[in-house]
């Protein structure tokens, strides 16, 4: 229990850690250059194996009891992310490599992290979890294909390729996982207790790479680069949460699919991006801040709406 506790408390300070490898990275690049362009996808497949484990067969059939919330939480994770990138790449003008950045990592959502900050909101767990699940599979199709759509006038894109990559980086691994929770539920369980860690590890070393491979065009253009990714961010929490409310759905739910919509999977992005532009090295740039800046909105957003919770109850 205590080693689990220590693990949790870990984990859950991932937005400090997101911070403090940012800042070190672009302070003193060669503590992260080691790890390496190659290692991302060994790194996001560790990720994805440790997200396995964490899911089991009744996650999915989740969708099946709740299909509405599912479909609605799927269609905004995919529809307004990518479009508001596009939609700034364009009033904001930014270069092409920068833009066709944004938009991959706005066309990959889903990841971990949504779910611990969704636990740390006091929002639906099992939802974002079902989530998580469901967009990490239809991500293999999806995102190259948004991708595409969106930018592809900016570079020339290849779906297919990206949809390659995302089936041996995400799907495998994420087979393999479930599989090993499946049949050897005992052994999956123990190491259950330090995937989540692992998982925030590696993400971090991937993010440390990535800013510590681009330091001179991420501080040659950081205010635009940031502005940006910032930009893309607020508008994912905040039309996460006023879409929903349109429709009449509980405040739960709104804060749950907030989380899922303005919390990208930034790994997979720096990956993708790492193999397919490497000749175009500002394209995995705004993933990797991507990766810092959805982690801390997202947990600032999660304190706000616990300190609200704690005060509805308190009222009672």
């Amino acid at each position: 229990m205590m080693i689990r506790s220590l693990v949790n408390r870990a984990t859950n300070l991932f937005p400090l850690w997101s911070l403090l490898v940012g800042v070190f990275a672009l302070y003193e690049p060669s503590i992260f250059l080691w790890y390496g362009k190659e290692s991302i996808s060994v790194g996001l497949g560790i990720i994805m194996l440790g997200m396995g484990m964490t899911l089991s067969v009744e996650d999915f059939a989740e969708v099946l009891r709740k299909p509405k919330l599912v479909a609605l939480g799927a269609l905004l994770q995919f529809s307004v992310m990518p479009a508001w990138a596009a939609f700034i790449s364009f009033i904001f003008e930014l270069p092409a490599e920068m833009a066709v950045g944004l938009i991959l990592v706005a066309s990959c959502p889903g990841g971990t992290a949504s779910n611990v900050v969704v636990f740390l909101a006091g929002g639906r767990v099992a939802l974002s979890v079902c989530l998580t699940a469901c967009s990490t599979l239809l991500a293999i199709v999806v995102t190259p294909w948004l991708t595409h759509f969106y930018a592809g006038h900016y570079l020339p894109i290849d779906p297919w390729a990206l949809m390659k990559s995302i089936f041996y980086i995400v799907l495998i691994p994420l087979i393999v996982g479930v599989s090993w929770k499946k049949f050897y539920p005992k052994t999956a369980l123990r190491a259950s207790v330090f995937s989540p860690l692992l998982s925030v590890l590696f993400i971090l070393l991937i993010v440390g790479f990535v800013l510590a491979a681009k330091k001179e065009i991420i501080l040659k253009h950081w205010q635009t680069m940031l502005m940006s990714v910032v930009v893309l961010h607020l508008g994912g929490f905040f039309l996460g949460f006023v879409i929903p409310r349109l429709i009449r759905q509980k405040k739960s739910v709104c804060r749950t699919l907030s989380i899922e919509v303005g919390m990208q999977n930034s790994g997979l992005g720096m990956a993708l991006a790492s193999k397919h532009f490497s000749a175009m090295p500002m394209v995995p740039a705004p993933c990797a801040l991507s990766a810092v800046m959805h982690c801390i909105i997202g947990s600032a957003l999660a304190a706000v709406w616990n300190r609200e919770k704690q005060d509805a109850k308190n009222l009672e």
